[in-house]
This record gives C-alpha cells, sequence and structure tokens, in this order.
C-alpha cells in the first residue's frame, strides 16, 4: 500500500453503523501511522453536500465519490456507484463491501486488528450490504440498529472511540427484545398505514420496531403497491430525516430528486429546516414527487391522505 498522506480532517457518514465503524477505523489507523488524533466529522447528506472541501488533506469514508472530492492529497474509502474517475484523489473503492470493511483492509495491512474487530466488521458488512440471506443477519441488523436508536455521537461517547466494545454489549440485548417483540406488532401496524406520495413512492407511518427490517418485510410481501417505501423521523434538533427503500434500484433516484443519496436499494435525504411537522413533510414530498399538482389542497394535506386510507379498509 502507498503511503497515506496526513489528513487535516476525517471525514465519515452520520447516519449508520458504516459511517461510525469506518470513520473510528480511519482515526485509529491516522494515530498509529502519525501519532496524533485526527478529528472526526459526521454528517448526514444534504448537510455533506452544502460542506465547503476546505481542508488541504482529508479521509472521507461512506460517501460516494464526486468532483468537488477530486482533490490532491484526497483519500476517499467508499462502496457507493460512481462513474467518476479520480483525476488527483485517491479513491479505494468496492461495490462488494461496505465502506468499514475497506477501512479495515487498510487497519490490518498495518497490523490493526482483532477477533472482535474482525467479527464487528463482518457484522457491519452483512447489515450494510442486507445480505439477508446470511444466517447471522438478525445479530447484524441489531448492531446496525444500535446507531439508528442511540445515534451517532451517544455511541462514540459511550464506547469513548472504541469501537470494539461493541462487541456483546448490553444494549444488543435491548436490540434482541425489540427485534422478537416489537417488529412483528410494528409490521401489522404499518401495513394498514401506508399513505401515496406519488404513483410510485408511499409513506409508511410507523410506531414501534426495526423500521428497515419492517420496510425489508413490507417490499418483500408483496403487501403494497408503491415500488419504494419511505419513512422519516425527526432529530433532536428537529430537523426530518428520509429514508427510502426499494427491491430494484427505484430507492436513489426518488432520495436524489430531496438531494439526497446512497445505495440503489437504501438511500436517504434531509428535509428543509421550514418542514416543522409531519403534514408539512408529507406536503412537501408529495411537490418534490410530483412537480404538477393534481388535486386540491384537501387532497395535499395527511389528514385528506388518512382519511382517503381509511375509507379504503372500510
Amino acid at each position: 500500500m502507498s503511503a497515506l498522506p496526513k489528513p487535516d480532517v476525517i471525514l465519515t457518514h452520520e447516519s449508520d453503523l458504516d459511517g461510525f465503524l469506518s470513520g473510528l477505523l480511519l482515526q485509529r489507523l491516522a494515530m498509529h501511522l502519525f501519532g496524533t488524533e485526527i478529528p472526526l466529522e459526521a454528517y448526514h447528506y444534504q448537510a455533506w453536500k452544502l460542506r465547503e472541501m476546505r481542508e488541504r488533506c482529508a479521509w472521507v469514508c461512506d460517501f460516494g465519490f464526486e468532483a468537488r472530492l477530486d482533490r490532491p492529497d484526497w483519500v476517499v474509502i467508499d462502496h457507493h456507484p460512481t462513474e467518476l474517475k479520480p483525476a488527483h484523489a485517491r479513491l479505494i473503492h468496492d461495490l462488494g463491501k461496505s465502506a468499514g470493511s475497506l477501512c479495515y483492509d487498510l487497519c490490518t495491512a498495518q497490523g490493526i486488528g482483532s477477533p472482535e474487530l474482525d467479527q464487528l466488521v463482518r457484522w457491519n458488512n452483512i447489515s450494510d450490504l442486507f445480505l439477508e440471506e446470511d444466517p447471522e443477519f438478525a445479530v447484524a441488523s441489531d448492531y446496525a440498529n444500535l446507531v439508528k436508536v442511540y445515534n451517532f455521537w451517544n455511541l462514540h461517547a459511550l464506547l469513548q472511540g472504541r469501537v470494539e466494545r461493541l462487541v456483546n454489549h448490553p444494549l444488543l440485548e435491548v436490540m434482541a427484545v425489540k427485534r422478537r417483540i416489537e417488529d412483528p406488532l410494528g409490521f401489522e401496524w404499518s401495513r394498514k398505514n401506508i399513505v401515496e406520495v406519488s404513483p410510485t413512492v408511499g409513506f409508511v407511518e410507523t410506531v414501534i420496531g426495526n423500521t428497515n427490517l419492517v420496510v425489508h418485510q413490507l417490499l418483500h410481501a408483496d403487501v403494497t403497491r408503491f415500488p419504494v417505501l419511505l419513512t422519516m423521523f425527526k432529530k433532536a434538533n428537529n430537523q426530518f430525516i428520509v429514508s427510502l427503500r426499494s427491491r430494484h434500484g427505484e430507492a436513489l433516484p426518488a432520495a436524489l430528486r430531496l438531494q439526497g443519496g446512497g445505495h440503489a436499494n437504501a438511500s436517504g435525504a434531509v428535509l428543509p429546516r421550514s418542514v416543522r411537522n409531519v403534514t408539512e413533510a408529507v406536503d412537501y414530498l408529495r411537490r418534490a414527487f410530483n412537480p404538477s399538482p393534481t388535486g386540491s389542497s384537501g387532497m395535499n394535506s395527511l389528514a385528506g391522505a388518512f382519511a382517503a386510507l381509511e375509507a379504503e379498509k372500510r
């Protein structure tokens, strides 16, 4: 492996275990190579798109390679699809591996590894690539759900940056119980509460359970006519984040319409800060996915959508 430049900052994706794992692994690698702790910054997609790339040198992980990252002494480690060929940056790219796995390859090449990290990287790979046929898919999903439930920086503080402390952490017991009890309840409720955003996008109301697994089950059980299912949640700063899932590559184009990104069947976006509640969020999404208004203001409201849904049930 050719020498990596010393970064001014390490930049990673805030929303999931893959970004969490890869960012912390790169911090450890930098400490090993340069003997100093490099600042770690984490972003959701919308904030990432707005960030200015000011640094002379940076390591970027779990974000798709794009022209503004093609800079001398920048290193990008990622697995999202890209057609751009680097002219200046160093791109470490593999569609068949998670970003965490690619970062761990860099670590093990420098003698940084452990049985705990081996296992955690494997679980992350299974969950992030959604390898549902793998016999460890359920437990891998529990690990992935930790970041969704407890958030990036809360876990970072709890683990004091030692990501291998996640392995067999007591919080996994909470995830396992939630999966066994909450997910079946959540699936049954959510399948009856899917609201049309557009002819191809449905908004799934969720009240309980692992949202990603509930939506995955909805898509694979063929209980909905929408090829893209969308869920949302509000961050502590009151900004809404939407997650889009599909089976045949429709999620990513839908996310791009919202200035988001991600994988072909698993993508996300952040809604504008002007969106203050779920009703406004659904109205905003309807406008985004239906540029030419076709219905009355009543039908553009969430209340109207739910009324129509209840009418269908009766």
